[in-house]
Parts: C-alpha cells; sequence; structure tokens
C-alpha cells in the first residue's frame, strides 16, 4: 500500500469506528491460507467483516442467557470476526453485537445468515450402561457437565494480544471419519450430535498440541473417558477424549507438535480413537474447517 494511502487510511480509522460510519459489515470467506476456513452453517464457522479501527473491536454474541465474548483477528487495517456457530443454530439471520470503544459509543449489530446442513445420522450400539444411567451415573455426570461448563467458559489474552495461525496439524496419525455433526443414536435411543472429529489409531498412539497452548482440565468421564483440555486464547479451545494415558497437569504449557497424551478406548466408545473438539466463543465446531 503507498505510504499515503496508508497513513490517509489510518487517519480516518477514529471515524471508522464511530457508530453508523466506516466500512459495511459483511459476512466474508477467508483468503487462501486463512484459517479456518468459512463456512456458515451449524456447527460451522462465520468470519465477519469488522472494518478498520485503531484498536481491536469487542464483539459477543447471545448464546442462551449469556453474552459470549468473540474471536476477534486482523489489524487496524481490518479486523475480522471468528464465530463459532452452535450445531443447534437455526437457519436464517443472526447477529453479533460490536460493543462501543468509548462509553459514549454506541453497540452495533453485524448481520450474518446460517445457511442449513443436512447430518447423517449414526446408529450406534455401546455397553447399556452407558444409555440408560443409574441414578449414581446419572449424578456423576451432572456434576462432570457442570465442571466441564466452567472449562468450556475459558477466555485468556496470550502474551501480546494475538493468536497465531489457527491452521491446525492433525494431533494424532490415523483415518479421519467425517463424524462431526452425526446425529447419533446409542441403542436405538437419541442423543446429542456428535461435537468433533473421530480419527482411528490404536490404543497408545501419541497425540500431540496442533496449536501452543496450556492445560487447562485433565480428567476421567464418564462419557469421555480420559480427557484433556487445551486454551490457545482468547475462546480458542480443544478437547481430547477416550484416552488411555495423560501425561500433563493443569498448567502446562505445550508448544505445536507436543506430545501430551495418548489415544484410547476409555469412556463411551465402540473401539479405541481419538475424539478431538475444537471449540469457539464456547461453541464445538467442525475440526476439518482448522486443516489441510
Amino acid at each position: 500500500m503507498p505510504l499515503l494511502n496508508r497513513r490517509h487510511l489510518l487517519a480516518s480509522l477514529t471515524l471508522a469506528s464511530l457508530p453508523g460510519i466506516g466500512l459495511a459489515a459483511k459476512q466474508r470467506p477467508a483468503p487462501a491460507g486463512v484459517w479456518p476456513r468459512a463456512l456458515a452453517v451449524p456447527g460451522g464457522v462465520a468470519r465477519l467483516s469488522l472494518g478498520p479501527a485503531a484498536q481491536r473491536p469487542r464483539v459477543q454474541v447471545r448464546q442462551g442467557d449469556a453474552d459470549v465474548p468473540v474471536l476477534v483477528v486482523g489489524d487496524a487495517i481490518e479486523w475480522t470476526a471468528v464465530l463459532g456457530i452452535p450445531l443447534a443454530a437455526p437457519t436464517g439471520d443472526a447477529h453479533v453485537t460490536v460493543l462501543p470503544a468509548a462509553a459514549e459509543g454506541q453497540a452495533r449489530q453485524v448481520h450474518y445468515t446460517v445457511a442449513p446442513k443436512r447430518y447423517a445420522e449414526q446408529q450406534l450400539t455401546v455397553s447399556p450402561r452407558t444409555v440408560d444411567l443409574s441414578p449414581q451415573d446419572q449424578a456423576r455426570y451432572e456434576r462432570e457437565r457442570d465442571h466441564q461448563a466452567r472449562i468450556m467458559a475459558t477466555w485468556s489474552e496470550p502474551a501480546g494480544g494475538a493468536l497465531p495461525s489457527l491452521h491446525m496439524r492433525q494431533p494424532t496419525p490415523g483415518r479421519r471419519s467425517s463424524s462431526f455433526g452425526l446425529r447419533r443414536v446409542f441403542n436405538g435411543q437419541a442423543r446429542n450430535p456428535h461435537s468433533g472429529m473421530d480419527i482411528a489409531a490404536p490404543t497408545g498412539t501419541p497425540i500431540v498440541a496442533p496449536l501452543p497452548g496450556t492445560v487447562i482440565d485433565t480428567g476421567d468421564y464418564f462419557f469421555n473417558g480420559g480427557t484433556v483440555w487445551l486454551d490457545h486464547g482468547h475462546g480458542v479451545l480443544t478437547m481430547y477424549c477416550h484416552l488411555s494415558s495423560i501425561d500433563v497437569q493443569v498448567g502446562d504449557t505445550l508448544s505445536a507438535g507436543d506430545a501430551f497424551c495418548k489415544v484410547g478406548a476409555t469412556g463411551r466408545v465402540t473401539g479405541p480413537h481419538l475424539h478431538w473438539g475444537v471449540m469457539l466463543n464456547r461453541t464445538m465446531v467442525d475440526p476439518a474447517l482448522f486443516m489441510d
């Protein structure tokens, strides 16, 4: 960009940040080499142009009864909100809210459209104990569900305030399934859609971090078995389930490619594999959008 034009654009940032002034917000595809790829469907990712501003805009989305912060990437020339869309999201018009940069400013809405997507159905046979829960198992599940909800609400600011590329490496070798979003039927009973990617691998296969991150939870859970959560910053979390061993503790920091756990068949499973989940703004999205 010529120096004169760049100076002119930077000088206009204050005006562009005022309500009703600046670039029109629109849903935008990710250019080649930008991650995650945009796919504005239930379980997908929307990339929303916010235009220029001197500081990183603060964006939130209403989910249930909570206003949840949204990842914003870019720089003063162009900011983009990267939004995870829940699998249960209705199709049609939706919006995020851009908060004012100053106390006297006004919030504005940025609209986008959720397109329909039909996911397949999967019939599975598992231990009856993991479908028709005893009172004791139900109580355990509810305790674990509440704990996991607190983990999923994690929001941290990485050093320097910016995230590295969200291009993720596959965390373990093996065949990737297209199981994300499958409507699952266990022993003839419908349950929640599958919210991760299954990677088939033998028990004991090492699993590596797809991005730099911090361990924020480990445990042995009723449905998920051996589990680790990693925090990558700004609401980007990843989850690893059905593990045979866990080789890290809460608070450990990992570089991309560091091995930290192993594939297993713990929890509700039909065989050894890694269940890998990727979360944006407390929403599980399709991990394939972050990978080649």
